[in-house]
């Protein structure tokens, strides 16, 4: 018997889990996908919003400056790469200074901090490679950059070491209501019971609310399309470069990401299945074409890599936070900025839970840091210590990130260990480099094989099926 057990170990399923890991609680993460953050949390911006967009008096607005507010010590005190670079709201003409001027009168209603208008020629001072056709801009010089699969995997790691338990390969089939709570079936057969239910299925919470409730929202999942650029190309913008809401949509951003590279995107397309997260040429190209609106110079010959993520767009015009029966509560449509308001979401979460009767007692000394060594981001005296403490700093496997194979063994043994190449560029960034892994993904594989005591024919991509090796070539004593 559980007190909680949280459906989702996406960014928001994280962050409930490191809330709730500070109390004398008995709390299961159940997760479909192999690993934390495998949905929106793994493919978005990359941004922690200054929270000028969201209608006042909405959850959305108040949730997004909460945990923008929040973000920055929690990095600090997580290891999280985190950068507060601010952000321009570009226009282009007379409409759009009109609705520059409308964004910021709702940032301010928002109580988002630093909040101004500033002229083209300001704008040009801040960003020249921008575009010479614009005319003015918001600035919020509380946006942010940081790196959104990296937050979840520091909650998930932390609430881990704070006693709570994870079964990943677990989608969940049914939910049924007991005389205590809830009883929990998964795939694989394993029934879990507990007093109480987070719904953070992401593009699938409208699913998972309906095995207990009768439906009351509707998740449509919105793909949309990204390129990462070299990181020659990051000196084309040092804010993140929005546009203002158009008839093509909110419009294609411009940003530097906190790894030193630029990223262009998202376009916004319906989607019936949520899982299914392929680029199209026909997004990529328009991707490109919008991007170039704003800074016309940037050179998509230097893209190293196109993803697609899924937003979980729904029917509500905002977040859906609240109860739908007794002890069952919906963390929903959590769409963008899902990933700036995460943790004041992960607050609101626990203060409802609280208010229907969990009774939440402190643990004495929780685990509240966690400290990662990055090999790149050390001084040559520092680089020489790391060495000669632990010889593994010194073979680097990566060489277009510099990652070493000291910091994937600890990747391999942390928390929540990966067991799949992607799961170790997530967290030690081998593979993010201009080759995409394609030198340094076979070293990984029989690190990983080595580490986890598994033949290298069971180390998969990344998600379940994605096999990098078949079978042996060659057996025996020629091989």
């Amino acid at each position: 018997m559980y007190d909680v057990i949280i459906i989702g170990c996406g960014v928001v399923g994280a962050a409930a889990a490191w809330r709730l890991g500070g109390y004398e609680l008995k709390t299961l993460v159940v997760e479909k996908q192999n690993d934390v953050a495998m949905g929106a949390t793994r493919a978005n911006s990359a941004i922690i919003h200054a929270g000028f967009d969201p209608e006042p008096g909405t959850l959305m607005a108040r949730l997004n400056v909460e945990g923008s507010r929040m973000a920055g010590e929690l990095c600090r005190e997580l290891s999280v790469p985190y950068i507060r670079n601010g952000a321009l709201v570009l226009a282009f003409d007379e409409a759009d200074a009109n609705t520059v001027r409308a964004l910021y009168e709702r940032g301010v209603k928002n109580g988002v901090e630093g909040l101004r208008v500033i002229s083209a020629d300001e704008v040009r001072q801040m960003e020249p490679h921008v575009s010479d056709k614009v005319v003015c801009a918001l600035h919020a010089p509380t946006s942010a950059i940081i790196d959104p699969w990296e937050y979840a995997i520091a909650f998930a790691e932390t609430a881990a070491q704070n006693g709570v338990e994870f079964s990943f390969n677990s989608e969940v089939t049914s939910i049924k209501k007991t005389e205590v709570g809830y009883s929990v079936e998964t795939a694989d057969g394993k029934v879990y019971e507990a007093r109480y239910i987070i719904n953070a299925a992401g593009v699938h919470s409208d699913r998972v609310h309906n095995m207990v409730a009768a439906p009351s929202f509707k998740i449509t999942p919105c793909r949309g399309d990204y390129c990462v650029l070299d990181k020659c190309e990051n000196e084309k913008a040092a804010c993140t470069l929005f546009q203002c809401p158009g008839k093509e949509g909110k419009g294609v951003l411009v940003t530097p990401t906190v790894h030193g590279n630029l990223l262009a995107g998202p376009n916004a397309v319906n989607c019936v299945d949520g899982d299914r997260v392929n680029t199209t040429a026909e997004g990529i190209a328009f991707v490109k074409r919008m991007a170039a609106k704003s800074v016309p110079d940037v050179n998509f010959r230097n893209t190293i890599r196109q993803y697609a993520g899924m937003r979980a767009n729904n029917d509500q015009t905002d977040f859906i936070i609240g109860f739908a029966a007794e002890r069952f509560l919906d963390l929903a449509g959590i769409k963008s900025p899902g990933l700036s308001a995460a943790p004041a979401i992960a607050v609101e979460a626990v203060k409802l839970l609280e208010g229907a009767g969990l009774e939440l007692v402190p643990k004495p000394n929780p685990v509240t840091k966690r400290v990662k060594k990055r090999f790149n981001h050390m001084t040559v005296d520092e680089k020489r210590a790391a060495i000669a403490e632990n010889p593994l700093y010194g073979r680097v496997i990566c060489r277009c990130e510099t990652v070493t194979e000291a910091e994937i063994v600890a990747a391999i043994h942390s928390p929540l260990r990966p067991r799949t190449v992607d799961g170790i560029k997530r967290r030690a960034g081998a593979g993010m480099g201009r080759c995409q892994g394609g030198f340094c993904s076979p070293r990984v594989v029989e690190i990983l094989a080595r580490e986890l005591g598994v033949s290298p024919l069971d180390i998969l991509k990344d998600g379940e099926g994605s096999r990098i090796l078949v079978s042996e070539t060659k057996a025996g004593d020629d091989a």
